[in-house]
């Protein structure tokens, strides 16, 4: 009975003393809220942090510090267009349930160097690996040529970024990456994570929550366009007339 009972406090010790033996991200973040106005022409987000290892501990094998920002999450309608009868229309589509409408990761290096292609999906590490929740009945190989389809088009637009040299890492312990914010970017909710990696494997993680909105006439024009669509439209049809009224009388005074 009592070898019963100390095998079964040790089944219980063991997961928290090993949960004890891994290290600790301490992230922070330069901007919590960044504010978009009539001049914004983009920012530079820094994550900087430390690691916390068990006994104070800091190991001799190099490890990686790997950033990920994205958000807000939004429905996705994809649509192909193909050549028919010589006119170019819509012949395919697929919708998404959540796909990030920014992405943006930062390393010290390519993420291939880092990881394998297995734990670079498990997390959703680089814009090839991201799980986008298809929620139309496409084949498979075709939902993945759209959502290859949508992350190049991102990519092209600049909202998914991978950055492989922005990451700083000082003697295993400190660290700062910076990640570069568009002038287009969407406003919402964003979540940055860190990731700390090791021998190929993810052994520590955590995450910082940010916010982007605007402000000012920006922001009272966004939610005068969300919350009254009817008279938001009405307004801007009404002022379209008023400036091309205008713009005609001036040309025919002179």
């Amino acid at each position: 009975m009592n070898r019963l009972r100390l095998l079964f406090v040790l089944l219980l010790v063991t997961p928290m003393l090993m949960g004890q033996a891994r290290p600790r991200l301490v992230p922070a973040v330069s901007q919590e809220e960044i504010e978009i106005a009539y001049s914004f022409t983009g920012a530079e987000l820094m994550i900087y942090g430390a690691v916390l290892y068990p006994g104070g501990r800091v190991p001799d094998d190099p490890v990686d510090i790997v950033v990920v920002l994205k958000g807000p999450e939004q429905s996705v309608l994809v649509r192909e267009k193909q050549q028919i009868a010589g006119i170019w229309m819509n012949a395919a589509q697929a919708r998404f349930r959540s796909a990030p409408a920014f992405y943006a990761i930062a390393s010290a290096r390519p993420i291939g160097e880092i990881v394998d292609e297995r734990t670079a999906a498990i997390f959703e590490l680089g814009t090839d690996n991201l799980q986008l929740s298809p929620a139309s009945a496409n084949p498979p190989e075709e939902a993945r040529r759209f959502v290859e389809g949508l992350a190049d088009l991102r990519r092209r637009n600049g909202l998914y970024v991978e950055q492989s040299d922005t990451v700083g890492l000082t003697e295993n312990v400190l660290y700062n990456a910076r990640i570069d914010i568009p002038a287009r970017v969407p406003v919402g909710d964003y979540s940055a994570e860190t990731f700390l990696i090791q021998d190929g494997r993810v052994i520590a993680g955590a995450v910082r929550e940010i916010r982007i909105d605007k402000k000012g006439f920006e922001r009272f024009i966004a939610a005068a366009a969300e919350n009254n669509a009817f008279l938001y439209g009405l307004a801007a049809i009404l002022m379209s007339l008023l400036l091309g009224w205008a713009a005609g009388a001036l040309f025919r005074r002179f």
